[in-house]
């Protein structure tokens, strides 16, 4: 990659990174005084749960654009691309996420595909909060993650 495709990966990234930010801000204020039975509340947090994901999932799809853009089975390419940056492929570019990133994010993504297609099941407050404590840990680590690879592809 020349050095100005570099320069636009990283504005790309920035930008993107900070939506992801807007996003989580927006969580956790959706997540303040959380309480078991108001609903609306529940499925505000959750809706912002659901959109955390989709914007770090979205930085996934800009860089697998800029070096290898393949998923190769449609039916399961959420996962497949998760799993990709978790993935050093050598030659082309370092991984994007750590495994403890990976592992959290996983679990995001399942309740997203939960909060997408359970479409009459209730928001249960327990999940709701045991990925809240996934996302509060994934906004650090996923800024640590993308610092390094930023680092190491040299922009």
């Amino acid at each position: 990659m020349d050095e100005k495709a570099l320069i636009v990966l990283r504005a790309d990234v920035k930008g993107q990174m900070d939506l992801i930010d807007d996003v989580f801000t927006k969580l956790t204020a959706r997540a303040v005084d959380l309480q078991a039975d108001d609903e609306v509340q529940l499925e505000s947090a959750a809706y912002q749960m659901h959109n955390l994901y989709s914007a770090v999932e979205d930085l996934f799809k800009l860089i697998a654009s800029q070096f290898e853009n393949q998923v190769a089975d449609v039916s399961r390419w959420h996962i497949e691309l998760l799993q990709r940056m978790k993935q050093e492929i050598p030659g082309v570019r370092p991984a994007l996420v750590s495994p403890e990133t990976f592992n959290l994010l996983n679990g995001l993504r399942s309740f997203r595909h939960f909060f997408r297609h359970a479409y009459t099941a209730p928001i249960e407050f327990d999940q709701l909060q045991i990925n809240l404590d996934k996302a509060q840990q994934v906004h650090s680590s996923l800024h640590k993650d993308v610092s390094l690879f930023l680092e190491r592809i040299g922009v």
